[in-house]
């Protein structure tokens, strides 16, 4: 893993994908939910300091009439200012405005954080490399429900896409 170039704030935002209580709560390797989660608090803090924007992503069942318990974001993470995105796939770019709300912010660079690794990030990293993102993946701020999983998209195709780091390694530049 290496550092991620000094990001510009004003052009980089932090997708934090299916932080909610239910996934957050699931059995997850190499790092229990608990700690994803508070890499990914750190993260946004930093984020939200330099006026970068952060983007919760959950997850909503298209058949479901009512969502199961723990589908809302894990309380307390979403913050005033905040862009929130409810997907109905494994990624978050289909069928969701999530695109338009980032050209908006000229955004062009997207931070990972997440669970699971080599679900609902990798599908949205995927999307988000055929849209034209530069991605830096935080490995330290992802787990999956196996050790193998979350290490296959961190080894093998997250280097293909972007940049792997952990959170010490996202630099966003000052003003």
């Amino acid at each position: 893993m290496t550092a991620a170039p000094v990001l510009d704030p004003q052009r980089t935002a932090l997708l934090l994908v299916d932080l909610m209580e239910r996934i957050v709560a699931l059995p997850l390797e190499p790092r229990k939910g608990a700690e994803v989660l508070a890499t990914a608090e750190e993260l946004a803090h930093a984020f939200r300091a330099a006026a970068a924007p952060v983007v919760l992503v959950r997850v909503e069942r298209p058949s479901a009439a009512e969502q199961p318990p723990g589908s809302a974001l894990v309380a307390g993470l979403r913050r005033e200012g905040d862009l929130e995105v409810v997907k109905r796939t494994i990624g978050a770019f289909q069928g969701t405005d999530l695109h338009e709300r980032l050209r908006e912010r000229g955004v062009t660079t997207l931070v990972f954080a997440g669970i699971a690794t080599n679900l609902g990030v990798e599908s949205t990293a995927r999307a988000a490399a055929d849209l034209g993102y530069d991605l830096v993946f935080v490995e330290d701020a992802m787990a999956a429900l196996t050790a193998a999983e979350h290490e296959a998209s961190v080894r093998l195709d997250f280097p293909r896409l972007g940049t792997v780091t952990t959170a010490a390694g996202v630099r966003l530049a000052s003003a």
